[in-house]
C-alpha cells in the first residue's frame, strides 16, 4: 500500500507540472494541507519535504512553500559538460542548428583569445541551442586547427566533445571561465529567439587539455530567463 504522503506528493507534483499550480504560488499552510488531505501535520510535511528534494518548492521561513519555476535548467558553472550532455540530463530533447563552420586565420580578438600567431588556423563553429522549441543559446566556438585537424557538420550537429575524446584521443582537462550580462547584439537577435529580454549571459570559456594547452575559446550566450546558473563552494579557513 502507498504511503499517504506519497500519494500527496504526487498529486501536487503533477499539479504544478501541468500548471494547475503556477510558478511563484504560495502553496495552502501545513494546517490548512491536513484538512484538506484528512491527514496528521506530519504526513504533509513528509510530502513537503519531498517535494523541495525533487525541486518543485522552496521553503520560505515566516512564509511557507512557494512553486519554483521549473522551466529555468540548473547550468553548472564549475564543470565542463557539453551541451549534449547537458539536455540528457534535465530531460529535454535538444536540437542544435549549425549556423556556420569555418577555417580560416583567426582575427586579432581571437589571436587575442587564443595566444595564437599569426600563422594559426581556426575553426569557427556557430551553433543555435533550440530546448522545448526555442532557441536559447548561441555557441560560438573558436578550435585549434594544431589540435583539431578536421571537423564536419555532423559533428558539430552531434558532440564536439565526443568526437574530440573519443575519436581524436583528446583530454580535456580544465577551463577558464568569466561571466558578464551583455546587450544583445545583432547576431543574438537574430539567431535567438529573445522576445522581450534586452539582455543576454555570456559564458566565456578558455578550455585546455591535460598538458595545460590552450586549444578552445568559446561565448556561450544565453536568454536569461531560462537557466540557473549553479556551483558549489566549500568554505575553507586560511
Amino acid at each position: 500500500m502507498t504511503n499517504k504522503y506519497l500519494t500527496i506528493y504526487r498529486e501536487i507534483a503533477e499539479q504544478i507540472e501541468s500548471e494547475n499550480i503556477s510558478a511563484y504560488t504560495l502553496l495552502p499552510s501545513e494546517n490548512e494541507l491536513k484538512d484538506r488531505y484528512n491527514t496528521s501535520r506530519e504526513t504533509i510535511r513528509k510530502a513537503l519535504n519531498l517535494l523541495s528534494q525533487k525541486g518543485y518548492i522552496q521553503k520560505i521561513k515566516g512564509k511557507g512553500s512557494v512553486v519554483i519555476d521549473r522551466s529555468k535548467f540548473d547550468f553548472p558553472v564549475s564543470g565542463l559538460i557539453s551541451f549534449k550532455e547537458l539536455a540528457e540530463k534535465i530531460g529535454n530533447k535538444p536540437k542544435t542548428i549549425v549556423n556556420e563552420l569555418s577555417l580560416s586565420k583567426a582575427d586579432s580578438y581571437i589571436k587575442q583569445q587564443l595566444q595564437l600567431s599569426g600563422k594559426d588556423l581556426v575553426w569557427k563553429i556557430l551553433r543555435t541551442r533550440e530546448i522545448g522549441g526555442k532557441k536559447i543559446i548561441l555557441d560560438k566556438d573558436y578550435l585549434n586547427k594544431k589540435y583539431v585537424p578536421e571537423l564536419t557538420k555532423e559533428i558539430c550537429e552531434n558532440s564536439i566533445y565526443h568526437y574530440l575524446e573519443n575519436e581524436l584521443n583528446l583530454t580535456i582537462s580544465f577551463a577558464k571561465k568569466e561571466i558578464v550580462v551583455e546587450e544583445p547584439s545583432l547576431e543574438d537577435q537574430t539567431l535567438l529567439d529573445l522576445e522581450e529580454f534586452h539582455n543576454i549571459v555570456v559564458i566565456k570559456n578558455y578550455v585546455y587539455l591535460d598538458d595545460a594547452s590552450l586549444f578552445q575559446y568559446t561565448e556561450s550566450r544565453h536568454r536569461p530567463d531560462k537557466f540557473r546558473f549553479i556551483d558549489f563552494a566549500r568554505r575553507s579557513h586560511v
